[in-house]
């Protein structure tokens, strides 16, 4: 797992995580901004899957469970498309917020997944 790209990828899903929850506050309903957001968030996430495949084969296995590194991932890649599909099929000011609250998670799994990764003992 590549440390910047795993901060750079905690950072853009924090940021839109913020915005999709403040414009369903504000009441706005899902748009090309949000959906956008989470389209990059799981373009992010696709790159991360191929690190995780590419990296132990260069010599940067994970020091955690291999396992759990990839249920987490795994999971944060089906998060963002359930999200959308929500916003899609809801079309409220709550469907914002639910994808900025899914933002938020792949920002946590990915940040645990860095920890698994560099700095559990195995």
């Amino acid at each position: 797992m590549i440390e910047w790209f795993a901060y750079a990828q905690v950072a853009v899903a924090v940021v839109a995580g913020l915005v999709c929850i403040v414009l369903g506050l504000a009441g706005r309903v899902p748009n090309d901004l949000v959906l956008g957001s989470l389209a990059l968030i799981e373009l992010l996430l696709i790159g991360q899957v191929v690190v995780a495949l590419v990296a132990p084969a260069v010599g940067n296995p994970p020091t955690g469970s291999l396992l759990e590194f990839w249920v987490y991932l795994v999971s944060a890649v089906l998060l963002p498309p359930a999200a959308a599909l929500w916003a899609l099929i809801d079309r409220g000011r709550w469907a914002t917020v639910v994808c900025g609250v899914a933002a938020l998670a792949v920002a946590v799994m990915v940040y645990r997944m860095l920890q698994i990764w560099t700095v559990q003992q195995a």
